[in-house]
């Protein structure tokens, strides 16, 4: 396990630990802990509340999460890592490896069905899938949506089902539009996830354990909690109401986001969004894509993922939120090209990503540095939480140099 002591001194964090514990007293979060880094060094580690409210366990550093979205990092340094190697290409179109995928159909503006179609006019390359710019979607956010319909009735995302099956189940479904011409969350990384066993003949969950988790130390990471470590996951709850996140109140929820899930094996190794990691565990990854040390990836492979992806004037975009401006996606995560008023003005240039639990992560190529937060709290992604401490956190590191 990665050790989180301090290692540079001179930042003051009061303000930012404050304002989680507002959180935590507020009966908005259950807990939540963090550290941020300057350079490769770490100038703050806080935990904040409760791994279990219920049981007022109080939050270690040894608490495991279930940390959804932040999956898709690890997923695509995996990728990556077949890229460096010559194995694949950024632009090779992905019926080279998965011939299921080629001579895709696309779904016409405004159809009714999914029958409406019209030849795709290119095929979906590496890149595509690893920008979201595929043209696959995901089943999640766009409710009575045609293309929402058929997903979950054919069960794109039904953990029973292996990587190999999904893809099967994708062939006959058409994309919501042209392969690199717009932005859509989406199974695409799942997607690369299979890609991953193709060219490498191992499972995906044995792939990413000998070439990431191994190397880096990260021993509480995986798909499933060991028997043994089960008393350290941290407990999941949801909100008073979706709408309303500022609205207090804090509901359990035990069998999210379906009965068992991490605590036995399941058939899909879910490289979109199924892992748990710890603080440490994540730390040991955030920094292993940091300058001034080794990384997991070449230097001119982490500039590139860190490079936007997107067609000129696209902009990342769910439906339920709308359009995110000045928030564009490089090759493992968003990229935040020009920040909002909620965001800090020197985040400009930062690579970051989360998942829908809450936990997250961001690298500061300005400021040289980079942070990691971890709760549990459904749909918080997109959370006030998480914009006031990136805030505070920023704050904190101008005020010490």
């Amino acid at each position: 396990m990665e050790d989180l002591k301090v290692t540079a001194k001179g930042y003051d964090f009061t303000e930012a630990h404050a304002a989680m514990q507002r959180y935590v007293d507020g009966n908005i979060l259950s807990g939540v802990s963090s550290a941020v880094f300057v350079g490769r060094d770490l100038v703050d580690v806080n935990y904040a509340g409760w791994a279990d409210k219920e049981a007022q366990t109080p939050l270690r550093a040894d608490h495991i999460f279930r940390v959804h979205s932040n999956t898709k990092l690890v997923t695509s340094c995996a990728a990556l890592l077949l890229v460096e190697e010559g194995k694949i290409k950024l632009d090779d179109p992905i019926e080279e490896y998965i011939p299921q995928l080629g001579n895709r159909q696309v779904l016409r503006p405004d159809a009714a069905s999914l029958d409406e179609t019209e030849p795709a006019n290119s095929s979906i390359t590496i890149r595509h899938l690893m920008s979201h710019s595929s043209g696959l979607s995901y089943g999640l956010f766009d409710p009575g949506s045609v293309i929402f319909k058929a997903y979950n009735e054919r069960g794109v995302l039904n953990p029973m089902t292996t990587l190999a099956q999904m893809v099967d189940v994708l062939a006959d479904l058409p994309l919501i539009y042209h392969p690199g011409t717009s932005w859509e969350y989406s199974v695409a990384i799942d997607v690369l996830a299979r890609l991953v066993e193709v060219i490498s003949g191992q499972p995906f969950d044995k792939f990413i354990q000998a070439r990431i988790f191994v190397p880096l130390g990260m021993v509480d990471t995986g798909f499933v909690v060991p028997e043994k470590d089960q008393g350290r996951l941290a407990a999941y709850y949801a909100g008073a109401d979706l709408m309303e996140p500022m609205k207090p109140g804090l509901t359990r929820l035990d069998n999210a986001p379906y009965p068992g899930a991490y605590l036995r094996p399941f058939a899909r190794f879910n490289g979109g969004g199924g892992l748990v990691s710890t603080l440490p565990d994540m730390v040991a990854l955030i920094r292993s894509l940091l300058p001034g040390g080794p990384t997991l990836l070449k230097p001119e492979t982490i500039a590139a993922a860190m490079t936007n992806q997107l067609p000129d004037g696209q902009w990342i975009r769910f439906a339920m939120i709308g359009e995110m401006p000045g928030q564009a996606y490089g090759l493992a995560s968003g990229l935040i090209v020009k920040p909002s008023r909620l965001i800090h003005p020197d985040a400009a240039g930062e690579l970051y990503w989360g998942g829908v639990a809450g936990t997250q992560w961001w690298i500061s190529p300005k400021t040289n540095s980079a942070g990691v937060m971890m709760t549990q709290r459904q749909m918080a992604f997109i959370h006030p939480f998480a914009f006031e401490f990136k805030r505070l956190a920023y704050e904190a590191v101008k005020r010490g140099r």
